[in-house]
C-alpha cells in the first residue's frame, strides 16, 4: 500500500475496516502507460462492493460464495446503510402462507401490478424477474436465519396483501442474518469512505478497473477490482439540488432516508458512460410535516386506519397508490393531514411503532385520547368533522363493505375504528424513494446510452432506474435490493479475473 501501511489502515479516525477478514492484495499492479488510471493500486481485490445495504450485502455474501474475494465499501461509520432504517415489510406472492389466508396470488400478478402501479415506465424484463425471484429471496433468508411473521398484509402503497414482515422490527433482521453471513465468509467492510471516482480503461470504454475513495480526513486510496465492481449505494433523496432540479415539487420536502443518499456513486457512474432513467420519478411517503421532528407510522397496515386533513374529513383511499397518497396529503392547505387509528389497530404494531409514538405524545406530534373528540381538540382538528367522519367510516363504509367516497377495496374494509383509546400522528410528506438512477438489465449489469453494458460494472438496490416506473410498489425496495443484488454478485464473481 503506498503512503500508508495497512496497520495504520485501521487506525485512521473517521474511517474503519470491520475485520470480517482481509481478502487485499497490496500495490501489486502498475498502470504506467494509462493516464486514466492510478499509477499503482493501494489495494486489490476480485470484487468492489460500493454500498454497505441490503442490496451490497446481497451482492458481497454471493460474490464471496461464488469464489471472488470481495470488500464493501460504505459512506456511512457503520454497516448496514439505509436497509436499517426500512420499515422492513417485502413483498413475495407465498404459496405456503396466503393460501392459508385465501389470498390468491402469483408471480404474474405481482409482476402486472408493479407494472401497472408504474404507469407501465418500468422496464417488463426486469420487472418479471423482480417478482419471479420473489419467494425465493424469503427462502433464502430464511435459511440465513432471517424470521418473518406467519401471515402476510397489504402494507400502505402495496396495493396487495402480500407483504412479510420480520419478526424482528424494521431492517435490523436483515443486516443482521446478512452480516453474520459475510463474516462466515470473510468479507471486509471499509466503513466511512466515500467512492469519488469509478476508474475506466478510458472515460466511455474499455473495462471498469476500479475506484478511488476517500474518507474524511482526507485519506485517499485507489482500489483495483480484478472481476468488476457493483454499485449498490442507493438513491439520491438527501441531495436537495438533484431532487428539485428533477421535481420541483420536492421542494421544503426532508427525508425519511440516512445521510449516505446523495447520489454521488451514480453520478460517477454517469461520468464514464452509465445512462441515467427515470429521474423525474420521485416517490414521497408519509412522515414529518416541515418543521416537525419525527416520523411516526401508524398507518402500515391499510384496513384500519384513515387519512383526516384538519377539518377531520377523509382524504383519499388509504390503500391507494403511493404518488395518490402524496397528491391527496400536499393537496390539503395545510400540506399534511393526520392518520387516525383505535387501539386495536394500534396494538397490531410492533414496539418500534410504540415507541415512536410515545416519544411523539411527548412532543405534541403524536396523539391519545379515550374518545374521538377528546382526540381531535388534542390533535387541533374540528371534533365534530372527525367524529362525523369516523361514524360515516364505521356505519356505512365499513359495513356495507363499499367505499363510496374514495373506493377503498373491500379486502381492506374489514376493521372499524371503534375500540379506545385512539391514537393519531401527522402524516406530512418526506422523500422516501427515488425511482430514477442508472438503468440496467436482467444480469445486473450497468447500461450505457446505447443498451450496452459497460464491462464489469455491475448495480443492484435504489441507485437503478427503470425497474419501477412511476411509483414504486411498496414492500417492493427490499425485494429489488436482495434479487437483484444477489443477481449482481454472483455474475461479478463469473467475470474472468483481469492481470
Amino acid at each position: 500500500m503506498s503512503n500508508i501501511s495497512r496497520r495504520n489502515l485501521f487506525k485512521t479516525a473517521g474511517a474503519g475496516v470491520l475485520a470480517f477478514g482481509s481478502g487485499a492484495v497490496l500495490a501489486q499492479t502498475s498502470n504506467p502507460a494509462n493516464p486514466y488510471v492510478p499509477q499503482k493500486w493501494d489495494e486489490s481485490y476480485d470484487v468492489v462492493v460500493v454500498g454497505g445495504g441490503g442490496a451490497g450485502m446481497a451482492a458481497a455474501l454471493l460474490a464471496a460464495q461464488n469464489g471472488a474475494k470481495v470488500v464493501i465499501i460504505e459512506k456511512l461509520l457503520f454497516a448496514g446503510g439505509n436497509t436499517m432504517a426500512a420499515q422492513g415489510q417485502i413483498n413475495a406472492a407465498d404459496p405456503v402462507r396466503q393460501p392459508k389466508q385465501n389470498i390468491e396470488d402469483s408471480p404474474e400478478k405481482h409482476a402486472a401490478q408493479t407494472l401497472a402501479a408504474g404507469d407501465f415506465r418500468g422496464d417488463p424484463a426486469r420487472v418479471k424477474v423482480l417478482c419471479d425471484n420473489a419467494y425465493s429471496v424469503i427462502t433464502w433468508l430464511e435459511g440465513l436465519g432471517m424470521e418473518f411473521k406467519p401471515t402476510v398484509h397489504q402494507m400502505f402503497g402495496g396495493l396487495y396483501p402480500r407483504a412479510h414482515s420480520p419478526a424482528v422490527p424494521k431492517g435490523i433482521g436483515y443486516t443482521g442474518v446478512l452480516s453474520k453471513a459475510l463474516k462466515k465468509e470473510n468479507v471486509p467492510f471499509k466503513t466511512g469512505f466515500s467512492v469519488v471516482e469509478i476508474y475506466r480503461e478510458q472515460p466511455w470504454s474499455g473495462d471498469v478497473l476500479g475506484v478511488k475513495v476517500q474518507n474524511s480526513k482526507g485519506q485517499v486510496l485507489n482500489i483495483e477490482a480484478k472481476k468488476g465492481v457493483v454499485l449498490a449505494s442507493g438513491g439520491f433523496s438527501g441531495n436537495q439540488y438533484l431532487r428539485e432540479l428533477h421535481d420541483p415539487r420536492t421542494a421544503g420536502l426532508g427525508t425519511d432516508n440516512l445521510p449516505g443518499h446523495t447520489g454521488d456513486v451514480m453520478m460517477a457512474a454517469n461520468r464514464i458512460g452509465g445512462y441515467l432513467i427515470g429521474m423525474d420519478f420521485i416517490q414521497s411517503t408519509p412522515g414529518a410535516p416541515a418543521g416537525k421532528k419525527m416520523k411516526i407510522i401508524l398507518n402500515t397496515n391499510v384496513d384500519g386506519s384513515i387519512y383526516v386533513d384538519k377539518r377531520g374529513n377523509r382524504i383519499v383511499d388509504e390503500g391507494a397508490r403511493r404518488d395518490h397518497i402524496r397528491d391527496a396529503v400536499l393537496g390539503t392547505p395545510e400540506r399534511y393531514g393526520y392518520t387516525v387509528v383505535d387501539n386495536n389497530q394500534y396494538e397490531s404494531y410492533n414496539s418500534a411503532v410504540h415507541d415512536a409514538v410515545q416519544r411523539g405524545i411527548e412532543i405534541n406530534e403524536a396523539w391519545t385520547a379515550p374518545t374521538i373528540k377528546e382526540l381531535a381538540v388534542k390533535m387541533g382538528v374540528d371534533p365534530e368533522g372527525l367524529q362525523k367522519t369516523v361514524d360515516r367510516y364505521n356505519n356505512v363504509i365499513i359495513k356495507n363493505k363499499e367505499d363510496p367516497d374514495f373506493y377503498k377495496a373491500p379486502r381492506n374494509l374489514t376493521r372499524k375504528i371503534e375500540k379506545g383509546p385512539f391514537w393519531a400522528c401527522y402524516t406530512g410528506m418526506t422523500v422516501h424513494h427515488t425511482m430514477g438512477g442508472l438503468n440496467t438489465n436482467t444480469k445486473a449489469q450497468v447500461l450505457d446510452c446505447t443498451g450496452t453494458p459497460i464491462p464489469r460494472l455491475y448495480a443492484a438496490g435504489e441507485i437503478t432506474g427503470g425497474i419501477h416506473g412511476t411509483n414504486r410498489v411498496g414492500g417492493n425496495a427490499l425485494l429489488d435490493c436482495f434479487v437483484f443484488g444477489r443477481i449482481a454478485g454472483e455474475n461479478v464473481a463469473k467475470e474472468k479475473a483481469r492481470g
